[in-house]
């Protein structure tokens, strides 16, 4: 049997704080190599979540109703009969300058999407290019697409990026989550980005 003193105890606690440590670098270092502009801590926000009313953005559910909220980095769904509420975690945009607020709704839905940079986004990396749908694809293996060009609410293979401020203006989800999400989306579905 171990005995536990108060040496053991201070240096297993400052143990710890080094493993911690280490581990915020980690993030720091990631957040910095996709986002140079980003600060230098990387807070966690999974203590941010809250759930939300549909009512506080939406008149009514129609078909069912997302709401993105790029503060707390979650996705918000409710069905169009209120008896399905689910919440995932996001990444969002890297910057306010590619963070697009309001409504828009979802009008196409694709599995295997295929992704083409944007201008801007080639004006920021000159090496990015298309990618088919696959492992490497930005875009994850599913893809809901919005009334705004170019947004999109997808997922991601690279999945440090989930939770950080790390997309040219899309919402991301974990690859499973927006598989999820997919299913039960329908067409049609209206969406908030706050």
């Amino acid at each position: 049997m171990t005995r536990l003193t108060r040496r053991s105890f201070v240096g297993a606690g400052l143990s710890t704080l080094a493993l911690t440590g280490a581990v915020r670098a980690q993030d720091t270092e990631f957040e910095a190599e996709i986002n140079p502009e980003a600060p230098t801590t990387a807070p966690r926000n999974i203590s941010s979540w809250a759930t939300q009313d549909w009512r506080d953005h939406f008149d009514d559910l129609g078909v069912a109703a997302i709401v993105a909220d790029t503060v707390s980095r979650s996705l918000h769904f409710w069905s169009g009969d209120g008896t399905d509420y689910r919440v995932y975690p996001t990444s969002v945009p890297m910057s306010e300058e590619l963070t697009k607020r309001g409504y828009t709704k979802v009008v196409r839905k694709r599995v295997g999407p295929d992704w083409t940079p944007t201008a801007n986004m080639i004006e920021r990396d000159p090496t990015l290019e298309y990618m088919p749908p696959g492992p490497d694809n930005p875009l994850g293996t599913h893809a809901m697409y919005l009334t705004w060009p170019a947004y999109l609410i997808h997922g991601t293979h690279d999945t440090r990026k989930i939770g950080r401020r790390s997309s040219s203006g899309c919402i991301g989800l974990y690859n499973e989550f927006i598989a999820e999400l997919y299913e039960i989306t329908p067409i049609g579905t209206q969406v908030r980005i706050i």
